[in-house]
C-alpha cells in the first residue's frame, strides 16, 4: 500500500513538474515572436540608425551608447565584429551570440537575459532592459515553481490521508479473513472509498449472520437428533428383547421423524448457501395444495387456481410442512383455502388449535424454537416455509382470525419474476 501512496504522489509532482517546464519552453521558444522581441528588434533598428560609423572615435560611440541608453532606458553594449567591447552603458551586459542575425536572439549573463542583434556593418548591439521594466516572463516561471512546490506539499498529505484508509481497510478484510467476524471498518468521507468500506461492513455483518447461523443451526439440530436417536435406542433395545410388535412400529416411526430432520437440515442449509432456484416453472397452487391434502386426514381444501412462477418441489414442500405443523402442534379439522387477491396468490393454512400468543407469533418461524410450556420444538418446518417463500419473492406469517385463532399465511407474486430473499 505504500507503493500506492508514493505512485500517486510522484505522479503529482511529475505532472507538475512538466507544467512548469513546458511553460518555460514555451515561454523561451515564444519570445521571437512575442511584443517583448518584437520591441528588441524596434530598438535595435533604432540603434543601428543612431549609432555614429563603426570609424568614429570610441569616444563619439561611446557618447551615443549612453545617449540612446538613457533615452530608451534600458542597459545597452556595442560589440565590434570581433565581439570586443566597444561601448556600454548601464549594467555590465553578456556577449552576444553568435546565432544572432538581424532577427536577434537571447543571451544569458548574471545580470539575467539580453537581447543581441547584428547590425548591417557587422557591429553588435546587445540590449536588456532595467529591472522595473523587464520582462515577467522570469517571475512567471518562479511564481509557477512556487506552486509546484505548493502543491506538491499539500498533495501528499491527501495522497496518504487516501491510501491510509485503504490500509485500514485491508486490516479489515485480513482480520476477517483470520476468523474474527466482528471485524469491521471505520467508514471515512462520501467517496469511492467510503463506500467500499460500507459495502464491506455489510458484507462482514451478513457473513457474521450467516455464521452464527449455521453454528446455532448445528447446535440445536445436534439437540433434536438426540431425541429421536434415544428413542430409536430404546427401542431396538425393548424390541430385542421383548420381540414386541409396538416396538417396531416404533421404531420406524421414530426412523421416518430422524429421516424428514435431516432432510429439513440439508435442505435449509442449501438454501442459505445458494439462495437461487434450481428449476421454474408454471405451478397451480390449488392443484398442489389438493394433492398434499389428500394425504391427512379431517383436512379440506378450497378456493380458486392461482398460477406462480416457482420450484414445484420447494412449493410442494412448503404446503406439505403447513399441513404437517397443523398436524403436530394444532387440532382438526384441517382447512387450507387457495385464493388471489390483485397479483398476489394466498394460501392460507388453518386448523381448529388455540393459537399462538401475539409475542410469540414471530419466533415459530425461528429454527428449533421452543415456545413457553411446549417441551416440544417447532423443529425446521416453519422456518423453511418463510425461507421458501422469500426465495419465490413472497413472505410467510401468522395470521389469525376471528374463526381461526391458529392460520398461517403465505402470499407469492402471480406469474411476476421470482425473488432470492433469505430467510
Amino acid at each position: 500500500m505504500r507503493k500506492l501512496y508514493r505512485t500517486i504522489y510522484l505522479t503529482v509532482i511529475v505532472s507538475l513538474a512538466l507544467v512548469v517546464a513546458v511553460s518555460g519552453l514555451l515561454w523561451r521558444l515564444g519570445w521571437q515572436h512575442s511584443p517583448a522581441g518584437q520591441a528588441f528588434q524596434i530598438i535595435g533598428e533604432l540603434v543601428a540608425a543612431a549609432l555614429p560609423p563603426d570609424t568614429a572615435p570610441a569616444a563619439e560611440q561611446q557618447r551615443a551608447v549612453a545617449r540612446l541608453a538613457e533615452r530608451l532606458h534600458a542597459d545597452l553594449a556595442l560589440y565590434d565584429g570581433n565581439q570586443q567591447l566597444v561601448a556600454a552603458a548601464g549594467d555590465p551586459l553578456p556577449a552576444p551570440s553568435r546565432k544572432a542575425g538581424r532577427s536577434g536572439d537571447w543571451v544569458n549573463g548574471p545580470g539575467g537575459p539580453a537581447w543581441s542583434m547584428a547590425l548591417p556593418d557587422g557591429r553588435w548591439v546587445v540590449a536588456r532592459p532595467p529591472m522595473q521594466h523587464r520582462s515577467p516572463g522570469i517571475r512567471i516561471l518562479f511564481m509557477l515553481a512556487l506552486i509546484a512546490l505548493l502543491v506538491g506539499l499539500c498533495a501528499y498529505p491527501v495522497a496518504r490521508g487516501l491510501t491510509r484508509r485503504l490500509e485500514r481497510l485491508q486490516e479489515g478484510v485480513e482480520t476477517l479473513g483470520a476468523g474474527n467476524l466482528s471485524a469491521r471498518v471505520t467508514v471515512e468521507g462520501r467517496d469511492e472509498i467510503a463506500r467500499l468500506a460500507a459495502s464491506f461492513n455489510r458484507a462482514a455483518g451478513r457473513i457474521e449472520e450467516l455464521v452464527g447461523a449455521h453454528r446455532l443451526l448445528l447446535a440445536n439440530a445436534s439437540h433434536e437428533l438426540r431425541t429421536p436417536l434415544s428413542r430409536i435406542r430404546l427401542a431396538v433395545e425393548l424390541f430385542q428383547t421383548t420381540g414386541h410388535e409396538k416396538y417396531k412400529t416404533e421404531l420406524q416411526r421414530d426412523i421416518a421423524e430422524l429421516d424428514t430432520l435431516i432432510d429439513e437440515i440439508l435442505l435449509a442449509s442449501r438454501l442459505d448457501a445458494n439462495p437461487a432456484l434450481s428449476a421454474v416453472e408454471d405451478v397451480d397452487l390449488l392443484a398442489l395444495a389438493a394433492e398434499e391434502g389428500a394425504h391427512y386426514a379431517h383436512c379440506s381444501v378450497d378456493g380458486t387456481s392461482a398460477v406462480v412462477r416457482g420450484d414445484a418441489r420447494l412449493l410442494r414442500r412448503l404446503v406439505r410442512n403447513l399441513l404437517e405443523n397443523a398436524r403436530r402442534h394444532g387440532r382438526p379439522p384441517v382447512r387450507v383455502s387457495v385464493t388471489q387477491v390483485g397479483d398476489q396468490a394466498v394460501i392460507e393454512v388453518a386448523d381448529a388449535g388455540d393459537g399462538i400468543p401475539e409475542e410469540a407469533r414471530e419466533r415459530v418461524f425461528t429454527p428449533f424454537q421452543r415456545l413457553d410450556g411446549n417441551a416440544q420444538g417447532v423443529g425446521l418446518g416453519l422456518a423453511l416455509v418463510r425461507q421458501i417463500a422469500r426465495l419465490h419473492g413472497g413472505d410467510a406469517a401468522l395470521a389469525p382470525r376471528a374463526d381461526a385463532p391458529s392460520c398461517f399465511r403465505v402470499m407469492l407474486p402471480v406469474g411476476g419474476e421470482v425473488g432470492g430473499r433469505s430467510a
